[in-house]
């Protein structure tokens, strides 16, 4: 699985644009969100095929900002700390977690600089 970061221009239309062109070339989203700042709209989606979405969304003319590997796990859902007690973890490994989300079969989705991926993953299989 791969996360697709896409920098979104802010005017109406952007996401129908960036899910027309996935879903035209047969790309399914698993996960993922959108959100403003600063005029932009910052855009994370979960992928099984990160070459194939970047390709489609760079020939519908949209900037992708990158397609990272990604560390998945799941918490313990009902119990509270759960997000704070892993983010810990990751820190006290020196790990730095860029964006964090959850895809549609309930596991959380961690973006890691490609450098501390190794340690990521480590880290959370111990979870």
């Amino acid at each position: 699985m791969h996360d697709v970061e896409v920098h979104l221009p802010d005017r109406p239309g952007a996401l129908a644009e960036l899910g027309e062109a996935l879903g035209a070339a047969g790309v399914s989203l698993e996960g993922g969100g959108v959100f403003s700042h600063a005029g932009v709209g910052l855009a994370h989606f979960l992928v099984a095929d990160g070459p194939a979405a970047r390709a489609a969304l760079e020939s519908a003319g949209l900037h992708v900002a990158g397609v990272h590997d990604v560390v998945t796990l799941r918490l313990q859902q009902g119990v509270p700390g759960q997000l704070g007690a892993l983010a810990r973890w990751m820190a006290e490994a020196g790990v730095s977690i860029h964006t964090q989300y959850s895809d549609h079969d309930h596991r959380l989705v961690l973006v890691v600089g490609e450098e501390d991926l190794a340690t990521a993953r480590s880290v959370a299989a111990g979870w």
